[in-house]
């Protein structure tokens, strides 16, 4: 056990201000996602579109995002992730700005949500967590933890942050100040601290005689051939349709019990606050027992909140409660996929094969709040979505649960 303490301190006072710095790069692959609930009723307003018009932008770009994650992955294993993340952040930061500009013409909508595809990969986790992965060996779940709530963080600030810019300057300038203010924040912090072993080799190499990484793991054929990869892959997507299906429409469904706007948007701003609990938590659980065993126990989760708003969506208690479970499970996500993806393919090739489930997990999150705009759409309510996801997260969480021992397990 001292071994084991050793070891995780000489990590953590080596690298310790990487997790943070690829926290704050992730949080921009989100930005999308967790600033558009608050402008769903705006763009209803100008455009008289239905919510599943407005969802289908998250739609576009996440099927997008699917189709460029091992490409993105790819270069990732062969440039290294800081060249990969540093282009994403401003890609990023300019294609969300330009939603600011829709004309109300559903093809122009498609448009500018194809440029958020094309930019988006370039900032998924896969990007960050490969640097990360690259540094840390024994305490990989907590640095995982600490390097993905980056998306809770953004699940915290955005929605308070478009809120208060779409009711003081418009929900236009809201889109292009919510994305310049944080690509501004963001990208020095990216410049200066995010380097992975990858990174360090490559900016080495032509004056330092230092070999690239010996990086062991799977091929990529025996990868995205193997049963863990196919198991990770339904456990993403199950879980990403139905859980950020309702985190998109999580405003309009409070709003719809009768709660204001800007309270509402306060509620959903728990979420970010315990995904960052949830996160740091189930990065200390990994490291110490199975990890599909603990990402199956904490999936379930999502089945009491999902209750909660079935049958007291208008209580206030009620609303948070289910708001800080959501933001529990959320955090827990792809903190359990990304890390049992470096224990069951290894970091040989890492990028391209956790690139993969990555798609998987955007096929879900490109569906997800379609259905549940879809769903609203068609009902007049979000409670036969909330069913479904009670039934997916329950397979999601025995799938996960089915995963046996993992072969690059901690050497200590």
């Amino acid at each position: 056990m001292s071994a084991v303490r050793q070891g995780v301190g000489a990590e953590w006072r080596a690298y310790w201000s990487l997790p943070l710095v690829a926290a704050l790069g992730y949080s921009v692959s989100v930005l999308h996602v967790y600033s558009l609930g608050p402008f769903i009723a705006p763009l209803q307003s100008e455009f008289d579109w239905t919510r599943a018009e407005v969802s289908m932008g998250l739609m576009i770009s996440n099927a997008g995002i699917a189709v460029l994650c091992i490409p993105i992955g790819l270069l990732v294993d062969r440039f290294g992730p800081r060249v990969i993340g540093l282009a994403g952040v401003v890609l990023m930061g300019g294609a969300y700005a330009l939603l600011g500009t829709a004309t109300g013409q559903v093809s122009n909508w498609i448009f500018l949500w194809a440029l958020i595809a094309l930019a988006a990969p370039w900032t998924q986790s896969l990007v960050w967590t490969s640097a990360v992965a690259s540094r840390f060996e024994i305490s990989r779940g907590v640095a995982f933890a600490v390097t993905l709530a980056g998306a809770p963080l953004g699940a915290t600030l955005f929605p308070v942050l478009a809120t208060y810019l779409i009711e003081t300057q418009g929900w236009r300038t809201a889109f292009s100040a919510t994305g310049g203010i944080w690509v501004a924040l963001v990208l020095p912090f990216l410049f200066f601290g995010f380097r992975g072993r990858r990174d360090r080799s490559r900016e080495h190499r032509s004056t330092v005689a230092t070999p690239m990484p010996d990086l062991t793991g799977l091929s990529l054929t025996e990868g995205f051939r193997s049963a863990a990869f196919f198991k990770l892959l339904l456990a993403g997507s199950l879980f990403a349709f139905t859980v950020i299906g309702i985190l998109v429409h999580f405003v309009p469904i409070l709003t719809d019990s009768g709660t204001s706007p800007l309270a509402a948007a306060g509620t959903a701003s728990l979420i970010g606050i315990f995904s960052i609990i949830g996160r740091l938590g189930t990065g200390f659980l990994l490291d110490r027992f199975p990890g599909h065993f603990v990402g199956a126990g904490i999936f379930l989760l999502a089945n009491v909140a999902c209750l909660l708003l079935l049958f007291q969506a208008d209580a206030t208690l009620s609303q948070a409660v289910a708001a800080a479970i959501f933001g529990l499970t959320l955090g827990a996500e792809i903190d359990v996929i990304a890390y049992l993806a470096t224990r069951h393919f290894g970091l040989r090739n890492f990028g391209a094969l956790f690139g993969g489930l990555v798609a998987a997990l955007n096929l879900g999150s490109a569906f997800g709040p379609l259905a549940a705009g879809a769903t609203f759409d068609r009902f007049g309510s979000y409670s036969a979505f909330l069913v479904v996801t009670m039934v997916l997260m329950t397979g999601s969480a025995v799938v996960l649960a089915s995963l046996g021992r993992p072969p690059f397990a901690t050497r200590v």
